[in-house]
């Protein structure tokens, strides 16, 4: 037995918290993805750091392995979608608690590095190992592996996800708006003037393969929005089609047509049908390349994301007109059904193509007012974070 002891004190340890992550942590938060805690510690050294990242603010957040066996299922699985940390849990819990959030529609990210992880990263919708401290089997299991094991590469990783998925929503309004406007297009000369040679084969096939390939290689490289991690989540396969993108698609592929044929009226009238074809060529070519601008950003204002800031758009559309006004005064213009026209008809080609970004401002405009009074409520996404 000890004696002669002078009392110290006494000394506590804690796991030091990585910089960046409640920030991170709180990034999640804005962009409606639910930051979840699962650890071995006991309940109230994992509610202490949860709280510390802002991941729970009460006892009442918490809950511990023991607790959730004791509990009935169905109660068991509400007791998951209400609770944001697991504590004293076994891999059996890890795996459960994944199920639960699935069950409930939830996607799911899954974290960890040791081996009892490796059955609940394999169930989750994406598992994602650490490359410095995971175990092989961890790795193997899991759909992506944290080279830096930190979870501010993780928030970074959902952005640039953000990012493309947006950027792919992009190139397929402006593929579908584009393309609706040159069926309508038709349809109306057809039904409307008789004109079976409003737009020749080759004309169409030059809009397709030509002009509207400029600009979807620049709207690939675009930059995310300024919100995009203010923005609740959206299921991947909603996202394409979802009820605003119809509402962008259908408006400007309208608006175009509407263009189009108003031009080919005018022109008919006054110019004779050769003329009238090649003028609406030229509008119908060069709308579509500015058209790219509106689509840049699905709410933001053009002059918002900068004008400049996508230079290589700027480049494509610059060299889409290039190449339009090269075709129109080349020996192929013939094979095209083009004409020579007066720089008065330039002037109205380029002019009716650039009202299409006033418009597409307009459009924004009205789409952010109806935003604003509209709630949006976060859900959809959970992301698990292994403590």
């Amino acid at each position: 037995t000890e004696e002669g002891l002078i009392f110290l004190g006494l000394c506590g340890m804690t796991d030091g918290i990585k910089e960046g992550v409640k920030e991170a942590v709180a990034e999640c938060k804005a962009a409606g993805v639910a930051t979840v805690m699962i650890t071995g510690d006991h309940v109230r050294t994992a509610f202490s750091i949860a709280k510390k990242l802002g991941i729970a603010e009460d006892m009442s957040e918490v809950i511990s392995g023991e607790q959730l066996d004791s509990l009935p299922a169905r109660e068991r699985d509400r007791a998951i979608a209400d609770c944001r940390v697991f504590a004293r849990v076994s891999p059996k819990h890890k795996n459960m608690i994944v199920k639960a959030l699935k069950k409930r529609g939830k996607v799911v990210a899954m974290t960890g590095d040791g081996i009892n992880d490796a059955p609940s990263i394999k169930t989750a919708d994406i598992g994602i190992a650490m490359g410095k401290s995971g175990t092989d089997v961890t790795k193997s299991a899991s759909d992506m592996v944290i080279a830096d094991d930190n979870f501010t590469t993780i928030v970074a990783a959902v952005k640039e996800g953000r990012r493309i998925s947006a950027n792919i929503r992009k190139t397929i309004q402006f593929f579908l708006s584009t393309n609706l406007a040159e069926v309508l297009a038709i349809l109306i000369a057809s039904l409307v003037f008789f004109r079976f040679d409003f737009l020749l084969s080759t004309q169409l096939l030059w809009l397709n393969l030509i002009t509207d390939s400029f600009p979807v290689l620049a709207l690939g490289m675009e930059k995310e929005d300024a919100d995009i991690m203010n923005r609740p989540p959206v299921r991947a396969e909603k996202s394409l089609f979802s009820k605003s993108s119809i509402a962008s698609i259908a408006f400007f592929g309208l608006y175009i047509t509407a263009l189009t044929i108003g031009v080919y009226a005018v022109g008919l009238k006054f110019y004779g049908n050769e003329v009238a074809t090649a003028l609406t060529f030229l509008t119908i070519s060069f709308t579509e390349l500015f058209h790219a601008f509106n689509i840049r950003s699905e709410r933001q204002s053009i002059f918002r994301c900068g004008l400049f800031s996508n230079k290589i758009l700027l480049a494509t559309v610059a060299l889409g007109i290039l190449v339009n006004v090269l075709l129109a005064i080349s020996p192929f213009a013939g094979a095209f059904g083009l004409v020579s026209l007066g720089w008065q008809h330039w002037l109205v080609a380029l002019g009716l193509a650039v009202s299409v970004i006033p418009v597409g401002e307009i459009y924004k405009l009205v789409l952010r007012a109806a935003t604003r009074r509209k709630k949006a409520s976060p859900k959809g996404e959970a992301q698990i974070m292994k403590g």
